[in-house]
């Protein structure tokens, strides 16, 4: 037991305790906003097609994803976190006065939810390298951990309260709540001190095509990539459209949905205290095999199992996702030279982001086509396609795929930080 928590050591270490105890605010804030933005939206009366194209909105600045990651190599990463929690502050500030006034057009919804995608679009390559930066060898592990059990947490208090405030006071306080919490995170942040590694002045598209090489030098990496793509748009398809719609029809409402999203997160508080002592022998094919569980809840939900039962499935796919993405984030870090690191990163995400428009905007319509129930059945089915595809993929990787061997970049393996 004491090996399974030794991670929480980390929140003695005053250079590293600020970015867990931002990550557990900030992730608070994000479990306000996803009933928030869904009930608001809806409470508006623009419906799952209006929803829809909010969300699609905010996922459209997907796109700047490959140049963030160029940033995030370039600048210091806490700098670019700070920044990210900013713009999202004052995009849920915005929307949270929009909620409330119950008057907000929806063209204007579709620009607050972009700028908190430009957000996003910062925050996601960048926060996958900062633990390199912070932390070396098998520390990395524990941190990328803590960093899951932090969000998790975050996430399990942000969405078992918000389900009440949605339902008491009215989303427009929950998106309010959210933007205020971002605020709080980016002042922790700024009590970090990352290095900067860019030594030499390059061009942003030579620093693209050094990212997309280095990229595309493991097949592995590639190839889960490809899987993680389709499993996103399938999880975005049932969380953020047909599973709120579903419980909106008669279901559970607003505080049912938040308890079985809680319940996934507790899950993933679970699955990171594993994933930080788990050491498979054949790690990728392991971990390639996780996101198979979130085919589970899609099912049940699917043949209209009562929320309670579904509650407590989401537990599984909760820890699964946890543990990929303790191995997942381990196995880059030690892999590839840190000033490469977030534009690898930037890379393996930016397809799953580019689609998520059309997979956005293809949800609302099918839902109301066809039923949250016939969405989430076929969401299920290509997860559980994905997977399979990957594994048989993986069945003939080279000898790195496996993790017993490690390869540095072929630039330099051990760049020194600069002063900037």
């Amino acid at each position: 037991m004491l090996k399974i928590l030794a991670p929480l050591a980390l929140f003695r270490d005053p250079e590293v305790a600020p970015l867990f105890i931002a990550r557990l605010v900030s992730s608070a804030g994000v479990g306000f906003g996803e009933l928030a933005l869904a009930w608001g939206v809806m409470g508006l009366g623009y419906g799952p097609g209006g929803l829809s194209l909010v969300l699609a909105c905010n996922s459209v600045p997907a796109v700047l994803i490959i140049f963030t990651g160029v940033a995030g190599d370039r600048f210091r990463r806490h700098h670019i976190l700070i920044a990210a929690e900013t713009i999202t502050c004052l995009a849920w500030l915005s929307l949270g006065i929009c909620f409330l006034t119950k008057e907000a057009p929806l063209p204007l919804l579709c620009a607050l939810g972009m700028l908190s995608g430009i957000a996003t679009a910062m925050f996601l390559p960048t926060i996958r390298g900062i633990i390199a930066d912070l932390l070396s060898g098998n520390g990395r592990l524990g941190g990328n951990a803590l960093v899951n059990q932090t969000e998790s947490i975050g996430l399990l208090i942000g969405l078992a309260s918000s389900g009440m405030v949605v339902t008491a006071l009215g989303p427009g306080w929950a998106a309010s709540t959210r933007g205020v919490l971002c605020a709080v995170s980016a002042l922790l942040l700024s009590r970090l001190n990352t290095p900067g590694w860019q030594q030499a002045k390059r061009s942003v598209l030579r620093d693209l095509r050094i990212g997309w090489r280095e990229f595309t030098a493991h097949r592995w990496v590639w190839i889960m990539t490809l899987q993680y793509t389709v499993v996103i748009i399938a999880m975005v398809g049932y969380d953020d459209i047909a599973g709120p719609v579903y419980m909106a029809h008669g279901h559970g409402g607003a505080q049912a949905w938040g308890i079985i999203s809680a319940c996934e997160y507790t899950g993933a508080l679970a699955g990171a205290f594993l994933g930080a002592r788990w050491k498979p022998s054949r790690r990728i094919l392991a971990t390639a095999a996780l996101p198979a569980a979130g085919a589970i809840p899609m099912v049940l939900m699917g043949v209209e199992t009562p929320w309670l039962l579904l509650a407590g499935a989401a537990i599984l796919p909760g820890a699964c996702e946890a543990i990929y993405y303790v191995l997942w984030t381990t196995a880059l870090q030690d892999i590839y030279a840190p000033d490469v690191l977030v534009r690898v990163n930037s890379w393996n995400i930016i397809a799953s982001y580019v689609l998520m428009p059309a997979t956005l905007l293809t949800a609302g319509p099918l839902v109301d086509e066809v039923g949250p129930q016939a969405t989430v059945l076929a969401t299920a089915a290509l997860t559980l396609l994905a997977t399979a595809c990957a594994l048989l993929a993986l069945r003939t990787r080279d000898r790195n795929a496996d993790g017993t061997t490690t390869v540095g970049v072929r630039e330099q393996a051990a760049p020194m930080p600069t002063d900037t």
